[in-house]
């Protein structure tokens, strides 16, 4: 299931995050790549654990808290601290699957990998090519945002960025470990959540809402891992 949630990040949080970027350092980003994806990964990446990336770090992690999206479409147990990159013109990061489990720097978190998470920083407008391709049942998907919206997809799919051949891309990504770790149900439960805010929305009195509500609960507390 590939998830498209808006603005996740406003303007203001946007232009922060960007300044902050534009005056780091930074390093290279094969420095958080396993042995086969170092081979295909060309880009730059924030220094884990500076100051540059606990500050935009917290601000993209306070921005997840708030979003009821990303919480209904990854159901969240431990999100991994957002990482930050850039793509200048020729770097891109060829076809990978992520790793299974990740650690931070500072071996502070640990998680298993369920789901995967690009948090775009420039705008489509900003650069050619940098598109993000994620692999599934259906085919090859592009994934080109909006500055400040974010796409959610199974970290187990085969995925890549396109080089870029204009401008710079921005990016914020990281890991979530899910309380539910079955794709499929995760998918299911999306659903059956959307439709239930969706009808709230529409008829806030229908009968039907309470044991809709009901069945949502019961099957996340039969599949939940805590």
């Amino acid at each position: 299931m590939i998830v498209h949630i808006p603005e996740v990040l406003d303007k203001i949080q946007l232009e922060h995050c960007r300044e902050a970027m534009r005056r780091a350092g930074w390093v290279d980003g094969r420095v958080t790549a396993g042995y086969r994806s170092a081979m295909v990964k060309n880009n730059l990446q924030l220094p884990e654990g500076g100051p540059e990336h606990l500050e935009l770090g917290d601000i993209v992690s306070r921005a997840l808290q708030r979003n009821p999206v990303f919480l209904s479409a990854v159901l969240p147990q431990k999100v991994f601290p957002p990482l930050f990159n850039r793509y200048g013109v020729g770097m891109g990061f060829g076809s990978h699957v992520d790793n299974a489990v990740r650690q931070s720097a500072d071996g502070s978190v640990r998680i298993r990998t369920d789901v995967s998470a690009t948090l775009f920083l420039s705008g489509p407008e900003e650069y050619d090519g940098g598109e993000l391709t994620v692999e599934d049942t259906y085919g090859c998907h592009s994934v080109k945002l909006p500055a400040g919206d974010l796409v959610v997809y199974p970290a187990d799919s085969l995925h890549e960025v396109t080089p870029v051949t204009r401008g710079e891309r921005l990016a914020s990504f990281f890991w979530v470990q899910s309380l539910v770790r079955d794709k499929a149900k995760r998918a299911l439960l999306f659903e059956l959540d959307s439709a239930i805010v969706q009808l709230t929305r529409d008829v806030p009195g229908h009968a039907a809402l309470v044991s809709l509500t009901a069945t949502y609960h019961n099957l996340l507390r039969q599949w939940a891992e805590t």
